[in-house]
């Protein structure tokens, strides 16, 4: 696949077929995904793929907040992959100083492009996927036994898709763009 074309036809994928993804399948996903860029390099985001049916459930049911929405979709799903971040790296410098005005906000800049590099990869392997936000990040960083140096920094239902989403009407360029 093409690289436009991928970035113009990867949709939000909220319906699954229930086949397995192989671990061979996200592993080269996951593969692809590690060369999204990161602060200074640091590559600080992790993986964690959760492919027991007893651990999805319990986090469906107790770690998003009540949404049932979002519970559906996680049930569904072939695996549910919990995007981490390292904590206290992204936009810090080694004395605990921030060289950046965001502050400890770039850790999720960084992993917002990992997540989208994820997406746009596993979709290049006809897997879907959706990334969630709405979550309780400590219930599910318990629920998944994450080490407190970790963040929970996204949601990321996959498997393959049941049918293919509609392409949402987006502006045009020129609601985009200024030039000064």
């Amino acid at each position: 696949m093409e690289l436009i074309e991928g970035i113009r036809t990867r949709r939000s994928v909220r319906r699954f077929t229930g086949e397995k993804v192989s671990r061979e399948t996200i592993e080269t996903i996951i593969d692809a995904a590690r060369f999204a860029p990161t602060w200074k390099n640091s590559q600080t985001p992790g993986y964690v793929v959760v492919e027991s049916r007893d651990i999805i459930e319990k986090i469906a049911d107790e770690g998003v907040m009540g949404r049932e929405h979002n519970a559906g979709i996680i049930k569904g799903a072939a695996a549910l992959v919990v995007l981490t971040s390292v904590k206290g790296i992204c936009g810090y410098e080694p004395d605990g100083s921030f060289t950046t005005s965001k502050g400890s906000e770039w850790q999720m800049f960084d992993a917002g492009i990992a997540a989208q590099t994820f997406c746009l990869a596993a979709h290049n392997y006809g897997v879907g996927s959706v990334i969630m936000g709405i979550f309780d990040e400590r219930e599910v960083a318990r629920i998944i036994g994450l080490d407190d140096s970790r963040a929970v920094s996204a949601l990321i239902a996959i498997g393959y898709p049941a049918q293919e989403p509609n392409e949402p009407k987006r502006k045009d360029v020129e609601e985009y763009v200024s030039y000064i």
